[in-house]
């Protein structure tokens, strides 16, 4: 069963991210070790060039996906959200290029966490197509 979802101005309590650097614009646990975000592409987005959602953007949404998780736990025990940090990026595959107005929704899954380092594995796609996919090690400041 999926918990508590959040979107528009409800994610700042999730993440310290703020706007232009925001690239998370939805979010939903499906459990403690899985969940779902997603960001809807708007054209004056930081990563935005040519009307393309560039290769740093889709790293930095993966990222605060993962960011978006450890904020979730941390809003459960009614504290505000860490600053994290990506410490590693790997097996790190970009497809297709996402485009003004195409919504990337990303699915994470929680591989394992100790002692602030989280390491999870994403998958984004826009529609059915995977445009982006990896793992990422976040260490989350205590």
């Amino acid at each position: 069963m999926a918990e508590k979802s959040f979107s528009g101005e409800e994610i700042k309590l999730l993440i310290p991210q703020r706007s232009p650097m925001m690239q998370v614009d939805f979010f939903q646990a499906e459990n403690d070790l899985e969940g779902n975000t997603s960001l809807t592409i708007a054209g004056d987005n930081l990563f935005c060039s040519g009307g393309l959602f560039r290769e740093p953007g889709l790293i930095e949404h993966i990222a605060q996906s993962a960011a978006a998780y450890a904020g979730y736990d941390t809003f459960r025990r009614g504290e505000a959200p860490k600053l994290g940090f990506i410490g590693e990026v790997k097996k790190m595959k970009i497809g297709n290029l996402p485009k003004v107005g195409d919504t990337v929704r990303t699915h994470y899954k929680v591989l394992g966490s100790a002692d602030g380092v989280t390491l999870l594995g994403a998958e984004s796609k826009v529609g059915d197509e995977v445009v982006a996919s990896g793992r990422m090690k976040i260490f989350i400041k205590q």
